[in-house]
Protein backbone atom coordinates (compact mmCIF):
# COMPACT_ATOMS: atom_id res chain seq x y z
CA UNK A 1 0.00 0.00 0.00
CA UNK A 2 1.03 3.67 -0.72
CA UNK A 3 2.16 5.61 2.15
CA UNK A 4 0.65 9.10 2.83
CA UNK A 5 3.72 11.10 1.04
CA UNK A 6 3.77 8.59 -1.64
CA UNK A 7 0.24 10.08 -2.28
CA UNK A 8 1.28 13.67 -2.08
CA UNK A 9 4.53 12.95 -3.52
CA UNK A 10 2.17 11.55 -7.27
CA UNK A 11 -0.27 14.33 -6.75
CA UNK A 12 2.74 16.95 -7.27
CA UNK A 13 3.96 14.91 -10.54
CA UNK A 14 0.65 15.36 -12.12
CA UNK A 15 0.59 18.84 -10.98
CA UNK A 16 3.48 19.81 -12.72
CA UNK A 17 2.66 17.23 -15.78
CA UNK A 18 -0.49 19.47 -16.17
CA UNK A 19 1.20 22.53 -15.90
CA UNK A 20 4.22 21.79 -18.14
CA UNK A 21 1.41 20.69 -21.05
CA UNK A 22 -0.10 23.80 -20.58
CA UNK A 23 3.18 25.86 -20.82
CA UNK A 24 3.75 23.65 -24.23
CA UNK A 25 -0.03 24.61 -25.57
CA UNK A 26 0.77 28.34 -25.03
CA UNK A 27 4.09 28.31 -26.10
CA UNK A 28 2.72 26.91 -29.35
CA UNK A 29 0.35 29.22 -29.74
CA UNK A 30 1.92 32.49 -29.40
CA UNK A 31 4.36 31.00 -31.98
CA UNK A 32 1.70 30.30 -34.68
CA UNK A 33 0.16 33.54 -33.62
CA UNK A 34 3.59 35.80 -34.29
CA UNK A 35 3.80 33.80 -37.77
CA UNK A 36 0.73 34.85 -38.86
CA UNK A 37 1.37 38.17 -38.03
CA UNK A 38 4.51 38.19 -40.04
CA UNK A 39 2.85 36.82 -42.61
CA UNK A 40 0.23 39.12 -42.71
CA UNK A 41 3.07 42.11 -42.28
CA UNK A 42 4.75 40.42 -45.61
CA UNK A 43 1.69 40.36 -47.19
CA UNK A 44 0.90 44.15 -46.62
CA UNK A 45 4.43 45.29 -47.57
CA UNK A 46 4.61 43.14 -50.41
CA UNK A 47 5.83 44.64 -53.63
CA UNK A 48 3.33 45.73 -56.57
CA UNK A 49 5.17 43.70 -59.08
CA UNK A 50 5.23 40.58 -57.17
CA UNK A 51 0.95 40.57 -57.58
CA UNK A 52 1.36 42.06 -61.33
CA UNK A 53 4.63 40.34 -62.87
CA UNK A 54 7.33 42.31 -64.27
CA UNK A 55 5.64 42.62 -67.30
CA UNK A 56 3.15 45.31 -65.73
CA UNK A 57 5.25 47.32 -63.65
CA UNK A 58 8.47 47.48 -65.80
CA UNK A 59 7.09 50.20 -68.06
CA UNK A 60 4.00 52.87 -67.52
CA UNK A 61 1.12 51.71 -68.45
CA UNK A 62 -0.80 52.83 -71.28
CA UNK A 63 -4.04 54.34 -70.47
CA UNK A 64 -6.25 54.97 -73.34
CA UNK A 65 -9.40 57.25 -73.41
CA UNK A 66 -11.30 60.05 -75.23
CA UNK A 67 -13.14 63.14 -75.24
CA UNK A 68 -16.41 62.30 -73.50
CA UNK A 69 -17.41 64.83 -70.70
CA UNK A 70 -17.87 64.91 -67.44
CA UNK A 71 -16.16 61.17 -67.67
CA UNK A 72 -12.73 61.99 -69.14
CA UNK A 73 -12.31 64.89 -70.94
CA UNK A 74 -9.43 67.75 -71.52
CA UNK A 75 -9.56 71.60 -72.25
CA UNK A 76 -6.72 72.17 -74.77
CA UNK A 77 -3.37 70.53 -74.14
CA UNK A 78 -4.56 70.99 -70.03
CA UNK A 79 -4.57 67.57 -68.09
CA UNK A 80 -7.04 65.02 -68.44
CA UNK A 81 -10.07 65.20 -65.55
CA UNK A 82 -13.23 63.65 -64.94
CA UNK A 83 -15.11 61.00 -62.72
CA UNK A 84 -13.63 58.36 -64.87
CA UNK A 85 -10.16 59.76 -64.88
CA UNK A 86 -9.87 60.67 -61.28
CA UNK A 87 -10.80 57.26 -60.69
CA UNK A 88 -8.23 55.69 -62.20
CA UNK A 89 -6.12 58.19 -60.69
CA UNK A 90 -6.83 57.34 -57.13
CA UNK A 91 -6.43 53.48 -58.20
CA UNK A 92 -3.03 53.92 -59.78
CA UNK A 93 -1.75 55.91 -56.81
CA UNK A 94 -2.78 53.15 -54.34
CA UNK A 95 -1.07 50.08 -56.17
CA UNK A 96 1.72 52.72 -56.90
CA UNK A 97 1.36 52.10 -60.87
CA UNK A 98 3.37 54.54 -63.26
CA UNK A 99 0.97 55.22 -66.36
CA UNK A 100 0.56 58.01 -69.53
CA UNK A 101 -2.36 58.62 -71.11
CA UNK A 102 -3.00 58.53 -74.61
CA UNK A 103 -5.59 59.75 -76.89
CA UNK A 104 -7.91 57.72 -79.10
CA UNK A 105 -11.20 56.93 -80.35
CA UNK A 106 -13.85 55.17 -79.67
CA UNK A 107 -13.52 51.99 -81.35
CA UNK A 108 -9.59 51.68 -81.01
CA UNK A 109 -10.70 51.92 -76.92
CA UNK A 110 -11.81 48.13 -77.40
CA UNK A 111 -9.81 46.99 -80.49
CA UNK A 112 -6.66 48.12 -78.86
CA UNK A 113 -6.99 46.24 -75.64
CA UNK A 114 -7.59 42.99 -77.33
CA UNK A 115 -4.76 43.24 -79.87
CA UNK A 116 -2.84 44.44 -76.89
CA UNK A 117 -1.52 48.54 -78.13
CA UNK A 118 -2.58 49.34 -74.49
CA UNK A 119 -3.21 48.17 -71.65
CA UNK A 120 -6.34 49.65 -70.54
CA UNK A 121 -9.53 52.02 -71.45
CA UNK A 122 -10.65 54.51 -69.12
CA UNK A 123 -13.37 56.81 -70.36
CA UNK A 124 -17.85 56.40 -70.85
CA UNK A 125 -16.88 53.03 -71.73
CA UNK A 126 -20.09 50.49 -71.47
CA UNK A 127 -19.99 47.18 -70.36
CA UNK A 128 -21.54 44.80 -73.32
CA UNK A 129 -21.19 41.23 -74.45
CA UNK A 130 -19.42 41.90 -77.91
CA UNK A 131 -17.02 43.87 -75.77
CA UNK A 132 -16.51 41.44 -73.28
CA UNK A 133 -15.71 38.63 -75.69
CA UNK A 134 -11.87 40.45 -76.69
CA UNK A 135 -11.90 42.45 -73.12
CA UNK A 136 -11.99 42.13 -69.92
CA UNK A 137 -13.91 44.56 -67.31
CA UNK A 138 -13.49 45.83 -63.91
CA UNK A 139 -16.48 46.68 -61.56
CA UNK A 140 -19.20 48.60 -62.58
CA UNK A 141 -18.60 52.32 -61.54
CA UNK A 142 -21.42 54.31 -62.81
CA UNK A 143 -25.10 52.85 -63.74
CA UNK A 144 -26.53 54.82 -66.67
CA UNK A 145 -28.77 54.09 -69.72
CA UNK A 146 -29.46 56.05 -73.13
CA UNK A 147 -31.31 59.44 -73.66
CA UNK A 148 -32.51 61.47 -76.03
CA UNK A 149 -32.17 65.26 -77.27
CA UNK A 150 -34.08 66.83 -79.18
CA UNK A 151 -34.59 70.46 -80.61
CA UNK A 152 -36.25 72.74 -77.70
CA UNK A 153 -39.91 73.57 -78.37
CA UNK A 154 -38.97 76.82 -79.50
CA UNK A 155 -37.09 76.36 -82.07
CA UNK A 156 -39.29 73.23 -83.03
CA UNK A 157 -42.16 75.14 -83.15
CA UNK A 158 -41.19 78.15 -85.43
CA UNK A 159 -38.64 76.30 -88.12
CA UNK A 160 -39.04 73.00 -88.05
CA UNK A 161 -42.33 73.05 -90.31
CA UNK A 162 -40.09 75.42 -92.55
CA UNK A 163 -37.14 73.14 -92.11
CA UNK A 164 -39.56 70.09 -93.64
CA UNK A 165 -40.78 71.66 -96.39
CA UNK A 166 -36.99 73.26 -97.75
CA UNK A 167 -35.82 70.03 -98.94
CA UNK A 168 -35.56 67.83 -101.70
CA UNK A 169 -38.46 66.32 -102.21
CA UNK A 170 -40.20 69.71 -102.01
CA UNK A 171 -38.05 71.33 -104.66
CA UNK A 172 -38.57 68.71 -106.86
CA UNK A 173 -42.44 68.68 -106.68
CA UNK A 174 -42.40 72.26 -107.61
CA UNK A 175 -39.73 72.13 -110.46
CA UNK A 176 -42.10 69.54 -111.73
CA UNK A 177 -44.84 72.10 -111.78
CA UNK A 178 -43.45 74.55 -113.32
CA UNK A 179 -42.20 72.54 -116.56
CA UNK A 180 -45.98 71.39 -116.74
CA UNK A 181 -46.80 75.05 -116.80
CA UNK A 182 -44.23 75.94 -119.25
CA UNK A 183 -45.18 73.03 -121.66
CA UNK A 184 -48.87 73.29 -120.99
CA UNK A 185 -48.23 77.78 -122.17
CA UNK A 186 -46.07 76.76 -125.00
CA UNK A 187 -48.29 74.12 -126.56
CA UNK A 188 -51.16 76.57 -126.45
CA UNK A 189 -49.56 79.49 -128.38
CA UNK A 190 -48.26 77.24 -131.10
CA UNK A 191 -52.33 77.03 -131.30
CA UNK A 192 -53.00 80.67 -130.35
CA UNK A 193 -50.15 83.02 -131.78
CA UNK A 194 -51.75 83.10 -135.48
CA UNK A 195 -55.76 83.08 -135.24
CA UNK A 196 -55.57 84.61 -131.97
CA UNK A 197 -52.84 87.01 -131.90
CA UNK A 198 -54.65 89.93 -130.07
CA UNK A 199 -54.03 87.72 -127.47
CA UNK A 200 -51.40 85.58 -127.83
CA UNK A 201 -49.25 87.22 -130.60
CA UNK A 202 -46.55 89.70 -131.28
CA UNK A 203 -43.17 88.41 -130.65
CA UNK A 204 -42.15 85.16 -129.13
CA UNK A 205 -41.33 86.57 -126.33
CA UNK A 206 -44.35 88.17 -125.82
CA UNK A 207 -46.64 85.46 -127.06
CA UNK A 208 -44.99 83.13 -124.34
CA UNK A 209 -45.21 85.23 -121.94
CA UNK A 210 -49.09 85.62 -122.44
CA UNK A 211 -49.64 81.82 -123.24
CA UNK A 212 -47.74 80.87 -119.69
CA UNK A 213 -49.77 83.42 -117.67
CA UNK A 214 -52.73 81.65 -118.68
CA UNK A 215 -51.43 78.52 -117.71
CA UNK A 216 -50.52 79.83 -114.72
CA UNK A 217 -54.15 81.35 -113.68
CA UNK A 218 -55.96 78.09 -115.40
CA UNK A 219 -53.69 75.68 -112.88
CA UNK A 220 -54.64 77.59 -109.80
CA UNK A 221 -58.51 77.76 -110.83
CA UNK A 222 -58.21 81.46 -110.70
CA UNK A 223 -58.82 82.24 -114.08
CA UNK A 224 -59.05 85.95 -114.67
CA UNK A 225 -60.85 85.47 -118.17
CA UNK A 226 -58.48 87.83 -119.78
CA UNK A 227 -57.29 85.29 -122.21
CA UNK A 228 -58.90 82.19 -123.83
CA UNK A 229 -58.31 80.01 -126.79
CA UNK A 230 -60.27 80.46 -129.95
CA UNK A 231 -58.95 77.31 -131.77
CA UNK A 232 -59.90 73.88 -131.63
CA UNK A 233 -56.67 72.90 -131.12
CA UNK A 234 -56.10 75.52 -128.16
CA UNK A 235 -59.40 74.61 -126.84
CA UNK A 236 -58.48 70.80 -126.87
CA UNK A 237 -54.83 71.79 -124.63
CA UNK A 238 -57.23 74.00 -121.93
CA UNK A 239 -59.75 71.19 -121.44
CA UNK A 240 -56.58 68.61 -120.95
CA UNK A 241 -54.49 71.59 -118.88
CA UNK A 242 -57.97 72.23 -116.72
CA UNK A 243 -58.31 68.52 -115.41
CA UNK A 244 -53.99 67.84 -115.19
CA UNK A 245 -53.97 71.28 -112.94
CA UNK A 246 -56.60 69.66 -110.54
CA UNK A 247 -54.70 66.52 -110.62
CA UNK A 248 -51.43 68.33 -109.93
CA UNK A 249 -52.25 71.14 -107.34
CA UNK A 250 -53.98 68.19 -105.47
CA UNK A 251 -50.69 66.45 -105.42
CA UNK A 252 -48.81 69.37 -104.22
CA UNK A 253 -51.11 70.33 -101.85
CA UNK A 254 -50.99 66.52 -100.02
CA UNK A 255 -47.25 66.69 -100.29
CA UNK A 256 -46.90 70.16 -98.62
CA UNK A 257 -49.38 68.55 -96.10
CA UNK A 258 -47.10 65.60 -95.54
CA UNK A 259 -44.37 67.45 -94.97
CA UNK A 260 -45.63 69.11 -92.14
CA UNK A 261 -47.55 66.74 -90.76
CA UNK A 262 -44.15 64.62 -90.76
CA UNK A 263 -42.71 67.78 -88.59
CA UNK A 264 -45.53 67.94 -86.22
CA UNK A 265 -44.99 64.17 -85.42
CA UNK A 266 -41.23 64.96 -84.89
CA UNK A 267 -41.75 67.24 -82.61
CA UNK A 268 -44.17 65.03 -80.53
CA UNK A 269 -41.03 62.42 -79.24
CA UNK A 270 -41.59 61.58 -75.51
CA UNK A 271 -39.53 58.88 -75.40
CA UNK A 272 -38.26 55.84 -77.33
CA UNK A 273 -41.19 54.72 -78.71
CA UNK A 274 -41.28 57.61 -80.63
CA UNK A 275 -38.06 57.57 -82.41
CA UNK A 276 -39.79 55.74 -85.07
CA UNK A 277 -41.43 58.86 -86.01
CA UNK A 278 -38.63 60.75 -86.83
CA UNK A 279 -36.37 60.03 -90.36
CA UNK A 280 -33.38 62.47 -89.07
CA UNK A 281 -31.75 60.41 -86.03
CA UNK A 282 -28.25 61.13 -85.11
CA UNK A 283 -25.86 59.38 -82.79
CA UNK A 284 -22.07 59.21 -82.25
CA UNK A 285 -20.07 56.59 -84.63
CA UNK A 286 -19.73 53.22 -82.35
CA UNK A 287 -21.66 54.25 -79.45
CA UNK A 288 -24.10 51.82 -77.55
CA UNK A 289 -26.70 54.33 -79.02
CA UNK A 290 -25.48 53.05 -82.34
CA UNK A 291 -26.05 49.64 -81.67
CA UNK A 292 -29.70 50.77 -80.00
CA UNK A 293 -30.68 52.43 -83.48
CA UNK A 294 -29.19 49.49 -85.88
CA UNK A 295 -30.82 46.92 -83.97
CA UNK A 296 -34.20 48.20 -84.55
CA UNK A 297 -33.82 48.83 -87.78
CA UNK A 298 -34.36 53.26 -87.58
CA UNK A 299 -32.97 55.55 -89.74
CA UNK A 300 -29.64 57.13 -88.57
CA UNK A 301 -26.62 59.01 -89.54
CA UNK A 302 -23.89 58.94 -87.12
CA UNK A 303 -21.19 61.54 -85.82
CA UNK A 304 -17.80 61.31 -84.70
CA UNK A 305 -18.51 63.27 -81.34
CA UNK A 306 -20.97 64.67 -79.40
CA UNK A 307 -20.20 68.09 -79.57
CA UNK A 308 -20.60 67.95 -83.83
CA UNK A 309 -23.76 65.67 -83.39
CA UNK A 310 -25.70 67.82 -80.81
CA UNK A 311 -24.66 70.76 -83.50
CA UNK A 312 -26.62 69.22 -85.15
CA UNK A 313 -30.06 68.65 -83.34
CA UNK A 314 -29.29 72.43 -82.42
CA UNK A 315 -29.54 73.76 -85.99
CA UNK A 316 -32.47 71.50 -86.33
CA UNK A 317 -31.24 68.58 -89.07
CA UNK A 318 -31.30 65.94 -87.06
CA UNK A 319 -34.84 65.70 -85.20
CA UNK A 320 -33.73 63.31 -82.32
CA UNK A 321 -29.99 62.17 -81.06
CA UNK A 322 -29.42 58.73 -78.60
CA UNK A 323 -26.74 58.71 -76.66
CA UNK A 324 -25.77 58.30 -73.13
CA UNK A 325 -27.94 60.37 -71.14
CA UNK A 326 -25.52 61.50 -68.67
CA UNK A 327 -23.10 62.61 -71.69
CA UNK A 328 -25.94 64.73 -73.30
CA UNK A 329 -26.84 66.41 -69.84
CA UNK A 330 -24.02 67.47 -69.41
CA UNK A 331 -23.14 69.06 -73.01
CA UNK A 332 -26.60 70.13 -73.32
CA UNK A 333 -26.01 72.49 -69.95
CA UNK A 334 -22.51 73.40 -71.18
CA UNK A 335 -23.37 74.42 -74.56
CA UNK A 336 -26.74 73.72 -76.01
CA UNK A 337 -28.96 74.94 -73.16
CA UNK A 338 -31.06 77.35 -74.82
CA UNK A 339 -31.29 75.25 -78.77
CA UNK A 340 -31.74 71.47 -76.81
CA UNK A 341 -33.62 69.24 -74.65
CA UNK A 342 -32.77 65.97 -73.48
CA UNK A 343 -35.46 64.43 -72.56
CA UNK A 344 -36.45 63.06 -69.05
CA UNK A 345 -36.53 59.80 -69.53
CA UNK A 346 -33.59 56.95 -69.51
CA UNK A 347 -33.98 52.99 -71.50
CA UNK A 348 -31.19 50.65 -71.89
CA UNK A 349 -29.81 50.54 -69.04
CA UNK A 350 -25.67 50.17 -69.22
CA UNK A 351 -23.24 50.28 -66.87
CA UNK A 352 -19.68 52.04 -66.91
CA UNK A 353 -16.10 50.17 -66.16
CA UNK A 354 -12.68 49.94 -66.84
CA UNK A 355 -11.83 48.32 -69.41
CA UNK A 356 -8.27 46.07 -68.98
CA UNK A 357 -6.96 42.86 -71.59
CA UNK A 358 -8.35 39.84 -71.56
CA UNK A 359 -6.79 37.31 -68.43
CA UNK A 360 -5.08 40.81 -67.13
CA UNK A 361 -3.54 40.25 -63.75
CA UNK A 362 -4.29 44.27 -63.24
CA UNK A 363 -7.88 42.99 -62.88
CA UNK A 364 -8.48 41.85 -58.99
CA UNK A 365 -6.10 44.45 -57.52
CA UNK A 366 -7.76 47.29 -59.85
CA UNK A 367 -10.68 45.95 -58.88
CA UNK A 368 -10.22 45.78 -54.62
CA UNK A 369 -8.87 49.36 -55.12
CA UNK A 370 -11.90 50.64 -56.61
CA UNK A 371 -14.23 48.67 -54.23
CA UNK A 372 -12.14 51.19 -51.33
CA UNK A 373 -12.79 54.26 -53.45
CA UNK A 374 -16.05 54.06 -54.15
CA UNK A 375 -16.81 53.74 -50.74
CA UNK A 376 -15.65 56.78 -49.35
CA UNK A 377 -17.41 59.94 -49.45
CA UNK A 378 -14.65 61.08 -51.49
CA UNK A 379 -16.28 59.75 -54.93
CA UNK A 380 -19.41 61.23 -54.01
CA UNK A 381 -17.11 64.46 -54.14
CA UNK A 382 -16.48 63.35 -57.20
CA UNK A 383 -19.81 62.67 -58.88
CA UNK A 384 -20.91 66.18 -56.84
CA UNK A 385 -18.18 68.40 -58.72
CA UNK A 386 -19.25 67.02 -62.13
CA UNK A 387 -22.92 65.98 -62.49
CA UNK A 388 -23.96 68.83 -59.79
CA UNK A 389 -27.29 67.12 -58.16
CA UNK A 390 -28.19 65.00 -60.97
Amino acid sequence: MLTHRSLRIARSLSLFVVLAAGIAVLAGSSRAIAQEDADDSSSEVQPIGALLGEEITSRPLVVGTKQAAPFSYREGDGPWKGISIELWVSVAERLGLEYEFREMPLDELVTGLSSKQHDVSVAALTVTPDREAVMDFTHSFYPSGLGIAVPSEGERGMLAPLRGLISTRFFQAVGTLLVLILLAGALLWVFERRRNAEQFGGSARDGLGSAFWWSAVTMTTVGYGDKAPVTLGGRMVALVWMFASIITISGLTAAIASTLTLSKLELAVSGPGDLDKVDRIVCVAGSTGEDYLRERRLNYVTRKSTVEALAGVAEGSFGAMVYDAPILRYHVSKEFADDVTVLAVEFERQDYAIGLQLESSLRKPVNRAMLEMLSREEWNDVLFEHLGGE
